[in-house]
């Protein structure tokens, strides 16, 4: 029953409180911290900058308590695709026709630089999935909202719909674990009638062809949820508009500054590595 157990490959938007030293940190200074160490594992164009970065996240994933194998778990279901770009980079990425090749076939050209942006795929999307599952499995998803709050209130001041901006977030991230969940119930739905899954071999190709049967009921699944959670809401009065107060009061502390200090320089040096 293994090929039917998607939730276990959803790792974003699951929360382990654990009571590690990067949980107790502000929400906005796990937010900020996140946001700089993204930015620069997703803009460093060198694979020593992108071997660092990882060493960074490995380091907060031994911090927060989060298990490695939970969170190498996450990048499982998206490894395929990453082997995928990476080819195409090695094949047709930009650049690899303006050096001498080391193999030429029709448009496709390989050389050193194309080898070498190909190679910059794999670290780069598993850095930063790693990234998103460590900030998942250490805010809460009302500590992630308050701290959303927090940090967009400016921006609020002209006029922008910072409170729908927010709960758009904290639906989708809700709403990871049960499209996996349902996805779940609907191929064992279908396998019970006779439906061929994980069975046989093909590989790749002939588990996207099982796959493309779920994503319809899926969809469909996912807007009556959505109906059902917007009408929930309206009945309960949920209003976006006006000022809302928090009962929970956010303090930076000097744990914080030494954090939010650390991810700057070590983003810093990710860029500049």
């Amino acid at each position: 029953m293994s090929e039917f157990e998607f939730q276990r490959f959803v790792t974003i938007g699951q929360y382990l409180p654990t009571g590690s030293v990067v949980h107790r940190l502000d929400p906005r200074t796990r937010l900020l911290g996140g946001l700089l160490l993204l930015l620069a594992i997703t803009l460093t164009p060198r694979l020593s900058g992108l071997a660092l970065g990882l060493i960074v996240v490995l380091t907060i994933t031994v911090l927060a308590r989060v298990p490695l194998g939970y969170a190498l778990r996450g990048v499982v279901p998206s490894l395929p695709f990453i082997l995928f770009l990476a080819l195409l980079q090695v094949l047709l990425g930009p650049g690899s026709a303006e050096t001498t090749p080391l193999f030429s076939w029709g448009p496709i050209h390989i050389s050193v630089t194309s080898l070498i942006s190909g190679a910059t795929i794999p670290p780069r999307f598993g850095g930063l999935i790693l990234l998103l599952t460590i900030l998942s499995a250490s805010t809460s998803t009302t500590e992630m909202v308050l701290g959303l709050e927090r940090l967009l209130r400016p921006v609020g001041r002209l006029g922008l719909p910072i409170q729908d901006f927010v709960l758009m977030i904290q639906v989708a991230l809700r709403f990871l674990p049960l499209l996996a969940r349902e996805a779940e119930r609907i191929a064992k739905s279908q396998a019970s009638r006779g439906a061929e899954w994980g069975t046989g071999r093909g590989g790749l190709l002939r588990r996207t062809r099982q796959a493309l049967p779920i994503l319809v009921p899926l969809f469909l699944v996912s807007l009556q949820r959505a109906e059902a959670l917007a009408m929930a809401m309206e009945a309960r009065g949920y209003r976006s508009d006006g000022r809302r107060t928090s009962m929970v009061a956010l303090n930076f502390r000097r744990g914080d500054y030494l954090a939010l200090l650390l991810s700057l320089i070590a983003s810093a040096v990710i860029l500049v590595a």
